[in-house]
């Protein structure tokens, strides 16, 4: 064997993880849709095994749910589940940007503001991918600068959970104008070095959040 054929497999593995993922983010991949390795693998033209091993990695996120010998499924959106998460995210976030307040450069806020530039855009066109896209990057400033690695290594594992409810916020314009509005403020906050109000502020967002969330739920917009 040599050096490179475990590398070359988890690479296949990392490209499968990620078209799977996206396919549940985007409903390409419905909630509780049952799944097999070997219809993905061969949708994927790859072969069974770096498909298993991005399922596996898939169930640690818990967009896939498995029960052995009867089934492997697109876990369902379940409305308790989805607000439990947020609430996690929620206080993640907001020790994300108090930390974060005092090792935030000019050059960090300029790109943010550039960033939710990108963001309004993205809305404006219907967008969801892109939007979701510059969400990300515009919430990865402040984590960056918090300097934790365990928390963003969480923040990281819980988003995929979040991110199939959010396409679909933003594929609906369901409270974009409200994201750009807050991303301004949040900017305008950071910038005054006031590391308690920019935490409320963010807080208050994901309490919104939840609250558009919710109204998704009990309109239908949401699979469960």
């Amino acid at each position: 064997m040599s050096l490179s054929d475990p590398v070359n497999r988890r690479l296949m593995s990392d490209e499968a993880y990620d078209r799977i993922r996206d396919a549940v983010v985007t409903g390409e991949l419905i909630p509780g849709e049952r799944i097999k390795d070997t219809e993905l693998a061969l949708r994927l033209g790859l072969s069974r095994t770096p498909v298993r091993e991005a399922l596996t990695r898939l169930t640690d996120t818990g967009l896939v749910e498995a029960k052995p010998g009867v089934y492997t499924r697109i876990t369902p959106l379940n409305p308790l589940e989805v607000a439990r998460t947020l609430a996690v995210l929620k206080a993640l976030d907001e020790l994300a940007i108090r930390t974060a307040v005092p090792h935030l450069s000019k050059s960090d806020l300029d790109h943010m503001t550039r960033i939710n530039k990108e963001f309004a855009a993205a809305v404006k066109r219907n967008d969801a991918r892109a939007a979701l896209d510059a969400d990300d990057r515009f919430h990865s400033i402040p984590i960056a600068a918090a300097d934790n690695p365990l928390l963003a290594r969480i923040v990281d594992q819980l988003h995929p959970q979040i991110h199939r409810i959010l396409y679909r916020k933003f594929s609906t314009l369901y409270g974009g104008e409200n994201t750009i509005d807050h991303h301004t403020e949040l900017v305008r906050i950071l910038a005054s070095g006031d590391a308690d109000a920019a935490a409320k502020r963010s807080a208050a967002h994901w309490v919104q959040l939840g609250d558009l969330i919710g109204d998704l739920f009990a309109k239908e917009q949401l699979e469960t």
